[in-house]
């Protein structure tokens, strides 16, 4: 901009007229690119354009020469379209639409290897923040979220709800310039505009054609019938089946199939078998009304009856350990730990939330670690790792008011605890009959691994520990 400073001071004050022409001409091209918002760019070939360009005005001569001499319109000529290239290639920067991204299925699991996509949270159009979950994604375990990686604005769904994906799928492209939001409206509103303008177009009348003749047609001549042969009984009708429009079919979720298969696979593969025994609550139900203030007050948790019974199986399978074990090939697996399983029962299914170490916890940790996973697995929220492992599990159907039942094996585990609800029975007592809340409990164990005399023990030993909550302190 200097040299051409320079050439149009010197024309001005007195040069040739046809460089003065030329350079006029020039200067106003010049102009109108520079009029144009410029953008610095740092490529490499930019640089390189400029860089020739001022090397062909100074090859051409000495450049005082130029300030008092005719100008060839052919140096002019080689001069202006460097700056011309210059400006064209700036351009490329000169884009006001922002990048699109990809919204990626994330890692669900390392057992997890697909999931179905349930739903979408957000459609087209919708703007969106960072993190924000945009779509559910159902495994065979827990329902995961897929965020949004960055702000913006729902561009189109890749993927349709119903779909089974896996990581890295791509279901969504998520726009971060300001414009998607009304290009997407424009074009869902576009089938509705469309729709509008076809029941406006009338349709044209057809010109009637002339009435044919009549033509005068003799009557068909009866057939003879076939005499009917007479009925020899009432003819059977088809069953009344209730009509379609009041069924409706909906497809399972994965949670749903995983249970499914894991229940029958259960069936198939264990010799089951179910023991049973009654329980006494009068002395945990005392227990629990004496100090529920006083425990609630200290530890910020209410006092439960499961604790009583987690605390029993905790010692039943310290007694009994081969009701911990497990069957792996042709060994047995035994276990110096205790990790119990909690059944739970949540609106989208069966979730066994598991207990870690739980042979360390005292009564209070007990009851804060099931209030905590309960929570997470009624909102959806738990992990895939709250869930994994597990050597024994506690189902208690009583809460919804099973009186007796016969549970199913969580595999791989050996053997399940089945609790159900308190009822007021009469029982006999030191020669009297009274009434008492009485509990069944259940045991449901694999008869290949252990012997119905460990089975009866173990129920034994948590009956007497739930009737006599003193022997966990006395350790008898």
């Amino acid at each position: 901009m200097v040299i051409w400073s320079i050439v149009r001071r010197k024309v001005v004050n007195g040069g040739n007229s046809s460089a003065s022409s030329i350079l006029e001409q020039s200067w106003k091209s010049t102009r109108a690119t520079a009029s144009h918002p410029r953008y610095y760019g740092a490529f490499a070939k930019e640089t390189s354009l400029v860089a020739r360009g001022s090397q062909m005005v100074n090859s051409l001569g000495g450049f005082r020469s130029y300030l008092g001499s005719h100008l060839s319109s052919k140096a002019m000529r080689v001069s202006v379209p460097c700056i011309q290239t210059f400006n064209a290639s700036i351009r490329l920067f000169s884009s006001d639409n922002g990048g699109s991204v990809d919204a990626l299925v994330p890692f669900m699991g390392e057992s997890i290897s697909d999931g179905t996509l349930a739903t979408f949270l957000k459609k087209p159009g919708d703007r969106v923040e960072a993190d924000e979950p945009i779509a559910q994604i159902e495994t065979d375990k827990v329902t995961i979220d897929v965020a949004s990686p960055v702000a913006g604005t729902i561009e189109k769904l890749v993927a349709k709800e119903g779909d089974t994906v896996e990581p890295g799928f791509k279901i969504a492209v998520i726009s971060q310039s300001s414009g998607a939001a009304t290009q997407a409206k424009v074009s869902e509103k576009m089938p509705e505009e469309t729709k509008s303008d076809k029941k406006e177009e009338k349709p044209k009348p057809v010109a009637e054609a002339p009435p044919s003749p009549k033509v005068e047609t003799s009557p068909p001549k009866e057939k003879s019938r076939a005499p009917t042969p007479p009925a020899s009984g009432p003819s059977p009708r088809e069953p009344q089946l209730p009509p379609k429009d009041r069924e409706r079919r909906v497809p399972m979720t994965r949670l749903r199939k995983r249970v499914a298969t894991r229940l029958k696979d259960s069936q198939n593969t264990f010799a089951l078998l179910t023991t049973f025994n009654e329980v006494d609550m009068t002395n945990l139900m005392k227990l629990r009304s004496e100090y529920k203030d006083a425990f609630l007050e200290k530890h910020g948790v209410k006092l439960g009856l499961m604790s009583g019974f987690i605390k029993g199986a905790i010692s039943a399978l310290q007694n009994q350990p081969v009701v911990n074990a497990v069957i792996d090939g042709e060994d047995i697996i035994y276990r110096d730990y205790v990790d119990i399983s909690i059944a739970v029962g949540t609106p989208k299914g069966l979730v066994v939330p598991v207990l870690r170490n739980v042979e360390q916890m005292n009564f209070a940790e007990i009851e804060k670690e099931i209030n905590k996973l309960a929570k997470k697995a009624t909102a959806g929220t738990i992990s895939i790792d709250e869930m994994a492992g597990g050597t024994f599990t506690i189902s208690n159907g009583g809460v919804y008011g099973s009186l007796l039942s016969t549970p199913i094996i969580n595999p791989p585990q050996s053997a399940i605890l089945g609790m159900h609800s308190i009822v007021n029975r009469p029982m006999v007592v030191g020669g009297e009959v009274v009434s008492r809340p009485m509990m069944y409990i259940a045991l449901t164990y694999d008869h290949r691994l252990i012997d119905g005399r460990e089975a009866v023990l173990f129920l034994r030993r948590i009956k007497d520990v739930v009737e006599d909550p003193r022997r966990l302190l006395l350790d008898i």
